[in-house]
């Protein structure tokens, strides 16, 4: 089982420098879908293994359950979505093999985050995904990307040394209480006698810092400028995954904090990271300009989602958040991509230059429709059940009016999504330009497989529900 748990990390390094090393462009073109592919498989593989009731370790600091494997795969599926399908024809730049280098990094760094069982590896795994990504974001060279990555870098920084100085006060508790450890399952199954004043500000910073990295609102900023500078499979994969690991570290520092201070804490500032991320989002995406911002701002609305849902806490609103990662992942990866192919094709991304994309260019704008459908969480794709769930799960735990102001602000989302994409897509007409070939923009199988499964897993029972709610149970059980 080690095997299965080291086997990313090592792919990922061995393609980063064999691609750094020999610069051919047979490696430069793939490295990112090896990568990608091979966690994947390894997230299956374990997720698997964890239903069979093992316990994959590879020494003292990495350990798989639920939903370790669950976030192993949704970082290769999303990985796979974005490399895959952003594969355009040979040539290009020739600095390509900086750019597989960084996504290989990338891909390796995430996958470490979602493995340790050390919150320091784990920070440590989040601040070297800032690191591969501020040169990704940069990687166009032009004045507005390097201000986009310096912007990033910035502010990416202080959110990750808010989240050590928090980290290294939850280590100062576990000093006190005699038993020095960062072990997330030892913290969370030794019933530490941990001072629960520490625990309080250690928790808070934890949160705050990593929720810069997630995108929450009101440490964003960065978002949108980073999302909408860099290359389109890179955008995919910050907006599908990264805010979802950032998020994910949120879930862990949550699961140590609240059975020493009860859930108060942590709901009333998940619950107010929340709403004001919706609100955030709903008041930018109505006056877009541009696409890529503009889904750059959706991103900020589903963390905000996952946000409350953590809040209301409990195994079907982690469970929820766990199917909505997945579904948000997916679809938000692959509206990237056709961003890309629409810049390709229509020289902008202001969606103003955009018009009647589905009579000239249907190659495009048919996975658009599709992806936005998703995004949107129309049935039967799996956002509409995570986010009805959610609600539900609120209205249980006593977060009524939060919900209620929640699906407010989520109906503005879709109708200002809905009304930009129905411009960019209908009328035009087919004397605007010739329809180019859709294949010589890079494959369409990725986005449909993607697409697919985002329709196909809401409604599936069987073994990806019960690891649903066995990764919901590991958090909601350590509270």
């Amino acid at each position: 089982m080690a095997v299965l748990v080291l086997l990313p990390l090592v792919v990922s390094l061995v393609l980063a420098v064999l691609t750094a090393a020999l610069r051919t462009p047979l490696l430069c073109r793939y490295a990112g879908v090896l990568t990608a592919a091979t966690v994947l498989a390894s997230g299956v593989a374990l997720s698997a293994a964890v239903l069979d009731g093992a316990t994959p370790t590879a020494g003292d600091l990495l350990r798989v359950d639920a939903l370790s494997a669950f976030m192993l795969a949704v970082v290769g599926a999303v990985g796979l979505t974005a490399t895959w399908g952003g594969l355009t024809p040979p040539g290009g730049r020739t600095d390509a093999w900086t750019y597989s280098t960084l996504v290989a990094l990338f891909l390796g760094a995430m996958s470490l985050a979602v493995l340790a069982d050390n919150l320091g590896v784990l920070w440590v795994a989040v601040e070297a995904t800032t690191i591969a990504t501020a040169f990704l974001v940069g990687h166009r060279g032009t004045r507005t990307s390097l201000e986009a990555a310096w912007k990033y870098v910035v502010l990416g920084s202080v959110g990750v040394a808010i989240a050590f100085l928090g980290l290294v006060l939850l280590y100062a508790a576990t000093v006190s209480a005699g038993r020095p450890t960062l072990s997330w399952i030892v913290l969370t199954q030794e019933h530490l006698a941990l001072d629960p004043s520490l625990v309080k500000v250690a928790g808070a910073l934890a949160v705050l810092g990593f929720a810069t990295k997630a995108g929450l609102a009101p440490m964003h900023s960065w978002l949108p400028d980073a999302h909408s500078q860099a290359p389109a499979p890179v955008s995919g994969l910050m907006s599908g995954v990264l805010l979802s690991v950032a998020f994910y570290a949120i879930l862990r520092v949550q699961a140590v904090v609240d059975p020493v201070l009860g859930p108060g804490l942590m709901r009333g500032l998940l619950a107010t990271a929340g709403l004001l991320s919706l609100a955030v989002a709903a008041g930018l995406v109505v006056r877009q300009r541009d696409l890529k911002r503009m889904l750059a701002y959706s991103s900020i609305e589903h963390m905000g989602l996952l946000a409350l849902a953590a809040a209301a806490g409990g195994t079907l609103a982690l469970a929820a958040a766990l199917l909505h990662v997945l579904g948000h992942g997916l679809a938000k990866s692959s509206l990237f991509v056709v961003s890309g192919r629409i810049l390709a094709t229509e020289g902008t991304t202001r969606i103003s230059g955009i018009r009647g994309l589905l009579v000239r260019r249907p190659g495009v704008a048919v996975p658009y429709l599709a992806g936005m459908a998703a995004l949107l969480g129309l049935p039967p794709f799996s956002l509409f059940f995570s986010e009805v769930a959610i609600v539900v799960a609120g209205f249980q735990r006593g977060l009524g009016g939060v919900m209620v102001v929640a699906v407010g602000l989520v109906l503005v989302l879709f109708a200002g999504l809905a009304r930009h994409s129905a411009a960019m897509t209908m009328g035009g007409s087919p004397d605007a330009g010739p329809t180019p070939d859709g294949t010589s923009l890079g494959p369409q199988t990725p986005l449909v497989l993607a697409l697919g499964a985002t329709a196909v897993v809401g409604l599936a029972a069987g073994p990806l529900a019960t690891l649903l709610a066995e990764a919901g149970a590991v958090l909601a059980g350590a509270r």
